[in-house]
């Protein structure tokens, strides 16, 4: 019943005490200004994507609205960490 690669509770216990804290990659207090950059470029990509010209093969405007997408994602995640919403 129990998988020869399961570890113990106490086992488990002592290294999660041995293992170093968590320390991000991006400093937390950046957050604030890569969330403000984020979206508002979010904001004017999607300003420049209402004032596109229609065409009839949109790439150009599924490639504006991919990355204004991409960008809010990133830049509501941001905000969400630099109020204590961790995600």
């Amino acid at each position: 019943m129990d998988s020869p690669s399961a570890m113990d509770y106490p086992a488990a216990k002592l290294l999660h005490k041995s293992l170093p804290p968590f320390s991000p990659l991006v400093p937390v207090a950046l957050l604030p200004y890569i969330a403000f950059l984020l979206l508002t470029a979010t904001f004017g990509l999607a300003f420049y994507f209402s004032t596109l010209p229609k065409d009839k093969l949109p790439a150009r405007e599924a490639a504006v609205a991919l990355t204004a997408s991409a960008l809010g994602g990133f830049g509501v995640v941001a905000l969400f960490c630099t109020v204590g919403v961790y995600v």
